[in-house]
């Protein structure tokens, strides 16, 4: 799937605030025409009116729809082949397979759907915000939507800027009307999929091609915990709570990435552990200087740690405005 470029999503979002757009000025963006954004105006040959957000949406997502009930037949014709040998694993089965290594995305993926075709009661999730490739979307809705189907509940971590995500959005959108919960914190570290706390996958490299299956019942508990743990500090994600500025004129966000940068993290690592763009995190970084009068990045440290902030409570309130 082609990505919409930059200058093709400003000047979609002109024409849908002005109603229509002239066709020249779309020749540097062809996206647009890719995307199917545009439609010729029935008035005036040389203008070209938007397509609405919500049908251009629709458009996209319905190959992929269709590409799921193909996968969907496939997994039963595949279940069918394998079931006559899943009696004879189950029986040579034991404890000393509690922690199973996975490599590559092929076996990552065929151990996930396993999990997620045998789990009865609740899954938990914990996904570190990205942009997701259409492939990995068209995975999750497969494995997500058989569980919505049968009842099974789903909760979902994600970090405050899924909800300044179009993608996230939508596909959180999918799941309305089920058991499913999305709430959102500033700092996540890492994947985790829990399903009916008996199995847990969490990644084994920086680069998600090894994972870890974890049985053992002690791991999975201590898992478990650990989600609860943050589950209990996150925010609602149907809420939408506004972002606020503290009293001392330090934003949430700021105030998370003012932690970082005394840990010593870099930029790059920052921005991964809350889920941003190098680029928005170095603006929030330039407006925390601003705000403690910094100078320097050197100053920065020093100015933090001795301004207390880090000392202070501050409660999650909602997302962290990255555009």
């Amino acid at each position: 799937m082609a990505k919409l470029c930059e200058e093709g999503g400003r000047l979609y979002a002109n024409a849908l605030r002005t109603g229509r757009i002239a066709r020249a000025d779309v020749e540097p963006a062809p996206c647009l025409m890719e995307f199917a954004l545009l439609h010729p105006d029935p008035d005036d040959a040389n203008w070209l009116r938007p397509v609405p957000p919500s049908v251009a949406l629709a458009q996209r997502l319905h190959p992929i729809e269709h590409e799921i009930t193909e996968r969907r037949r496939l997994s039963i014709e595949l279940s069918d082949a394998f079931e006559p040998f899943m009696a004879l694993t189950a029986q040579t089965t034991t404890s000393t397979h509690s922690i199973t290594v996975l490599e590559g995305n092929d076996r990552i993926n065929a151990a996930l759907d396993l999990a997620t075709a045998q789990c009865q009661h609740e899954m938990l999730t914990v996904q570190p915000s990205g942009h997701r490739p259409e492939r990995s979307l068209v995975q999750g809705l497969e494995r997500d939507r058989p569980l919505v189907e049968r009842g099974v509940s789903i909760r979902t971590l994600y970090q405050h800027t899924a909800r300044y995500s179009p993608e996230k959005l939508a596909y959180t959108d999918q799941f309305a009307n089920g058991k499913v919960e999305y709430r959102t914190i500033d700092e996540l570290v890492e994947r985790l999929i829990i399903c009916d706390e008996t199995v847990a996958f969490i990644p084994a490299r920086d680069d998600q091609k090894v994972a870890l299956e974890l049985r053992h019942p002690g791991l999975v508990g201590y898992l478990v915990k650990v989600f609860e743990f943050m589950w209990a500090r996150a925010v609602p994600l149907s809420t939408g709570a506004p972002y606020e500025t503290a009293p001392d004129g330090i934003t949430d966000i700021q105030h998370s990435i003012a932690k970082l940068l005394i840990e010593g993290h870099v930029d790059e690592a920052i921005a991964r552990r809350l889920g941003m763009n190098v680029r928005t995190c170095r603006a929030h970084i330039a407006k925390l200087a601003t705000a403690l009068g910094s100078g320097s990045r050197a100053q920065l440290g020093f100015l933090i740690a001795q301004s207390g902030i880090l000392n202070k409570d501050h409660p999650p309130r909602g997302g962290d405005g990255t555009p």
